[in-house]
């Protein structure tokens, strides 16, 4: 199947839907799943508070205040079950709400190393694991308080703590163990830093991808928008040339000489014929514009919208053999949308250009879906045309401008909440797939084709 007869579908997206598209929340959504990995986190500090306070204090003999620290681990146990329901009922996070809580991961340290020897306590390392953290997930602004913070924090527990009280042991044992508390140090430190900032990375990774399909997809709304103008400017433009044309038509047919000639008459009645025609399509497109606002709605069902399609294009191109079949099933009430048609219109001339001696169109259900497959037996899709399907001014006709059809089509179905696909036929030729919401097409939805 070739592609792209350029009949604009002359309805245009609304500047705030664009507006919208452009700065969405993404930033939010990412910091959604970052808020769940230090909620993960602090599980893990948790767990592993509560088994080196038991070694210390029941195998290393060292006393601890058990109830004090054991407050604090209670603390953040609350702190994590808060989390998880204000999690659940909203799905984006500020980059204000991971700083909260990043200070107060930093608060729980601090205390926790107040109790167990200040700065004196190998652990007090693991305010790097939350500086990192900070670096990775907040801004330069954010990131500087957390870094003020942890170093405050620190130089404060050099002055201000609880002295652990260690008899029986000789200076170089205490130093053993503060070396072995330094490398435990290290290698949660590290163990922590590869899994979570790993997994922060990539979630990174998804909300610049997102940004730039967000992008991507804003920049061909603004696209149709100028497509559409030019549409309704053209049609608005043609109105007069084609009155034209009629009238001096109309006057040929009276004229002795020509009403006396039948093949003369014959040829003004076809371009009578073809006059009329493209009046009815510049009705058409003004006509979409109006539709797509609200105006002038008409109520019809699937099976007769369809049935009066394809009996329509059928007239208008007496050539073609289109093979049709209907396997929609019960019928429902839906509002007709001449834009619509006019997507299906372009599919099936792309169709017929490449094929015009057989062309096969099916309409199917699938479930709440209607699908919607037109298919030919022309020489298929380039891969390059596949692999850039939808996308503007991807032509096979070597035409100035061309490659708008399908463009227009994508962009016409997505705004109705479906989808789009080609592929190419093991047999030869190739299907153009519509898979479209029944609720965007059911009466009193609201979601139409702009």
């Amino acid at each position: 199947m070739s592609e792209t007869k350029t009949t604009p579908i002359a309805t245009l997206p609304d500047q705030s839907d664009i507006s919208a598209s452009i700065f969405p929340p993404a930033d939010h959504t990412a910091n959604w799943k970052n808020m769940t990995l230090l909620v993960q986190l602090r599980w893990i500090a948790v767990i592993g508070q509560i088994v080196t306070i038991t070694v210390v204090h029941s195998a290393m003999k060292i006393t601890l205040p058990i109830v004090p620290m054991g407050v604090v681990l209670c603390a953040l146990v609350v702190l994590n079950l808060a989390s998880i329901l204000w999690l659940r009922r909203r799905r984006s996070v500020t980059a204000a709400a991971l700083f909260i809580a990043l200070v107060l991961d930093v608060a729980a340290l601090t205390v926790q190393l107040y109790l167990s020897g200040g700065a004196t306590n190998p652990f007090i390392f693991l305010y790097l694991l939350q500086v990192t953290l900070g670096a990775v997930l907040l801004d330069a602004r954010l990131t500087s308080a957390i870094v003020a913070i942890a170093s405050a924090s620190f130089a404060g527990l050099i002055i201000f703590y609880r002295p652990l009280l260690l008899p029986g042991h000789a200076p170089d044992e205490l130093f053993r163990l503060h070396i072995f508390g330094m490398l435990l140090c290290f290698i949660l430190d590290a163990a922590l830093l590869v899994v979570f900032i790993a997994q922060i990375s990539r979630n990174l990774r998804e909300r610049d991808a997102n940004l730039a399909a967000l992008k991507q997809h804003a920049a061909e709304e603004d696209h149709i928008v100028r497509m559409g103008l030019l549409a309704s400017g053209a049609a608005h433009e043609l109105g007069t040339p084609l009155s034209s044309l009629s009238v001096i038509l109309g006057d040929w047919r009276r004229m002795p000489a020509l009403s006396r000639d039948p093949s003369m008459l014959q040829e003004i009645d076809e371009m009578q014929a073809e006059v009329q025609r493209c009046k009815a399509i510049v009705t058409g497109i003004l006509l979409s514009a109006g539709e797509a606002r609200g105006e002038s709605p008409k109520i019809t069902t699937v099976n007769t919208f369809l049935d009066e399609l394809v009996s329509e294009w059928r007239a208008a191109r007496s050539g073609a053999r289109l093979s049709y079949g209907n396997a929609f099933g019960l019928d429902i009430a839906i509002v007709s949308d001449s834009a619509l048609k006019q997507v299906i219109y372009n599919i099936l001339d792309n169709a017929f250009d490449a094929s015009p001696n057989w062309i096969g169109f099916m309409a199917e259900r699938d479930g709440d879906t209607l699908v919607l497959r037109i298919s030919d037996a022309g020489p298929g899709f380039a891969a390059e045309m596949l692999a850039q399907f939808g996308k503007p001014y991807q032509s096979s006709k070597g035409r100035l401008g061309g490659g708008l059809g399908l463009f227009l089509v994508v962009n016409a179905v997505r705004k109705l909440g479906g989808v789009v696909s080609a592929r190419n036929l093991p047999q030869g030729g190739a299907a153009v797939t519509m898979s479209l919401p029944l609720a965007s097409l059911a009466i009193g939805a609201r979601s139409h084709v702009r």
